[in-house]
């Protein structure tokens, strides 16, 4: 395994995250996980998969390849870009099969030895494992592992896997990393490597994405279809909820792939944010065209809260598709009154405070000759903070708008997240702080209105929420978790659910 090379992203580490003006108003990226096995560009491959990803995650970025019995591992904080470029990547990271991630911390701070893939020998050899989502029982978990002995090497709950792995007494690498899955609650999408296989699983309620592709014949595993348009690979399906795929040659020499369903199936419940904000709009998500719902979103956002305005302007770039459907449903014609500047780097120095509040001016400027003397309806995706959309309502006031009104194409979100978002405390949610009316004043606006609950599952193509058994996981919405009625408050308070673990169930 080869020597990490040293990192000067560590200098362009910001010491306070709120600083960061771009994420003030928007829930934090996920995680995108990337897969290829079969391939002698694998590598290659796997970077390119992770630039089509680099929206889930932008603060670091890892690869391990294998060839030969030895495995090549290279992780580095900052873009995909910065560090997985030339004509070298061949020789950096050899072999047949790699797979690759792309980071936000959800659980973990934001050091090169939390970047994935994760790496350990075990008893059976080397296995790298990416990971996107959140274990909700990790501080249980890793409190258990540490008191019988584990040792931690980073404050990942991703490490809480390897750590099951390697404690698991079952024969096979897939048997243990099945008992492993066991151990885990809440939400995963994983892609794990050996010398001969790589595995990839889901969640039992498939919360996040997972799909499988084709690329003349090499395998092929990601968290959005985008990343396999990138690479010029071929859709093959999406891996289902509480799945999980082997992929490893057979016989022939050709790649295999069996399917094993170790939960049983139970109802998918997907999470609505992938379909509200976080996967790119060219992404097919669990059969679902992003792009197209969203357009749906807007439509439905216009019918229940349209107003007389002269124009229809998107906060860019997620609130273009929105936008585009609340245009064609009003009638209001839809232009470009916010123009966005796509080379702002994200460590832009800003020494001092009032420099830091021009921050929203330099990825978005005015469109004035749109805006002056106008009556204008700014559409967003959600509203999470506020800061952001404040600092928008004012731009577009002083570029001479005569009445600004604000659209959330998604509900307002009122109750944080555990499945890997990185959601504000309660304390920091605009909607579960204020009344609609205070927050209209808050921001600004003429008015304000949100997509509802039941509004978004209809434009989702389900004719009414089940509130028994909801169809998606929108607990950001509705405070409805997608566990146990009596694991509910353990989830409000962070801790998680408990379960047994693998010694625990073999005494039992």
């Amino acid at each position: 395994m080869t020597a990490e090379r040293p990192s000067l992203q560590f200098l362009q580490a910001p010491a306070d995250p709120a600083d960061r003006w771009e994420h003030d108003d928007k829930p934090r990226e996920e995680c995108g996980v990337f897969g290829v096995f079969g391939s002698e560009d694998a590598s290659v491959l796997t970077a390119l998969g992770l630039h089509g990803l680099q929206h889930r995650g932008q603060e670091g970025c890892g690869i391990v390849s294998h060839e030969s019995g030895r495995f090549y591992h290279e992780r580095y904080l900052g873009l995909v870009g910065e560090h997985f470029a030339g004509s070298n990547m061949p020789e950096r990271l050899p072999g047949p099969s790699a797979i690759g991630h792309t980071r936000y911390a959800t659980h973990g701070g934001t050091i090169l030895r939390n970047v994935q893939p994760l790496f350990a020998e075990l008893a059976f050899g080397g296995f790298a494992i990416a990971h996107n989502g959140n274990l909700t029982n990790a501080v249980y978990l890793r409190d258990h592992l540490v008191q019988n002995g584990s040792i931690f090497q980073s404050t990942s709950d991703t490490e809480c896997i390897l750590q099951l792995i390697a404690r698991s007494e079952r024969r096979t690498i897939v048997d243990r990393f099945v008992d492993a899955l066991h151990d885990i609650e809440g939400a995963y999408a994983l892609v794990g490597l050996t010398s001969d296989m790589m595995i990839g699983a889901r969640d039992p309620i498939g919360i996040r994405p997972l799909v499988l592709g084709d690329r003349e014949g090499a395998a092929i595993l990601a968290s959005e279809t985008c990343a396999l348009d990138m690479i010029g690979a071929t859709f093959v399906r999406t891996i289902e909820p509480g799945e999980v795929v082997v992929i490893q040659h057979g016989t022939s020499g050709k790649v295999e792939i069996t399917s094993h369903f170790p939960f049983g199936k139970r109802q998918a419940r997907p999470c609505l944010f992938e379909f509200v904000y976080f996967a790119r709009p060219d992404s097919i998500v669990d059969g679902r065209s992003v792009y197209d719902l969203r357009k749906r979103m807007g439509r439905r956002l216009a019918r229940e809260t349209g107003v007389e305005a002269d124009v229809i302007v998107p906060v860019p770039d997620s609130g273009v598709p929105a936008a585009m459907g609340f245009a064609a449903e009003s009638g209001i014609p839809y232009e470009l009154g916010i123009i966005r500047n796509h080379y702002i780097g994200r460590t832009f120095i800003q020494p001092k405070q009032e420099i830091r509040a021009l921050g929203v001016r330099l990825k978005h400027s005015a469109n004035r000759e749109v805006l002056k003397g106008k009556r204008v309806v700014l559409v967003d995706d959600s509203i999470v903070r506020g800061t952001t959309s404040r600092k928008i309502v004012q731009m577009v006031r002083e570029a001479g708008a005569r009445e600004v009104h604000f659209r959330s194409a998604s509900p307002p979100i009122k109750h944080p997240d555990f499945y890997g978002i990185d959601m504000p405390a309660v304390a920091d949610l605009m909607a579960a702080q204020m009344t609609l009316e205070e927050m209209r004043k808050s921001l600004g606006v003429d008015s304000l209105g949100f997509l509802s609950v039941d509004g978004l599952y209809d434009a989702m193509g389900v004719a009414k929420r089940d509130p028994a058994n909801p169809q998606f996981t929108d607990n950001a919405f509705t405070g409805d978790y997608p566990t146990p009625l009596a694991d509910q408050e353990a989830m409000r308070s962070g801790k998680g659910v408990q379960l047994p673990l693998l010694a625990e169930r073999a005494a039992e």
